[in-house]
């Protein structure tokens, strides 16, 4: 089993299913031990900010807040993109708590280092 999971997250609200998987696994991993680190890219990095993971809605499927907040309080880190967030306007304090802004530099310092598995949605 890998020790770390780096999972990049490309989908939002247009795309429900895939975006509510990610962060579904992410918060599985978490609490099952593994590290992870959940990225946010695209249109999900609208769930940096507060109150926006809320607006989400899938039935059947594990409420955003409580998956973020399962990640959050296990360890898990959030990242969002830093073109991501510059293309929106969004800034550093304008994240929900414990989120940070990062690049393409990071990233690829967390998905290249030993026992860690990288997942896409």
């Amino acid at each position: 089993m890998a020790k770390k999971l780096v999972i990049k997250v490309t989908a939002g609200a247009e795309a429900p299913e895939r975006c509510s998987q990610a962060f579904t696994v992410a918060a599985v991993a978490v609490a099952s031990g593994v590290e992870v680190s959940l990225w946010l890219t695209g249109e999900s990095s609208w769930f940096a900010l507060p109150g926006r993971a809320e607006e989400f809605e899938l039935p059947h499927a594990a409420p955003l807040p409580e998956l973020i907040e399962g990640i959050k309080a296990g360890g898990g880190r959030i990242t969002l993109c830093t073109q991501c967030a510059a293309r929106r306007g969004i800034e550093e304090k304008d994240l929900i708590e414990g989120a940070r802004i990062a690049g393409s530099q990071v990233f690829v310092s967390e998905i290249m280092a030993d026992g860690v598995q990288a997942l896409v949605y």
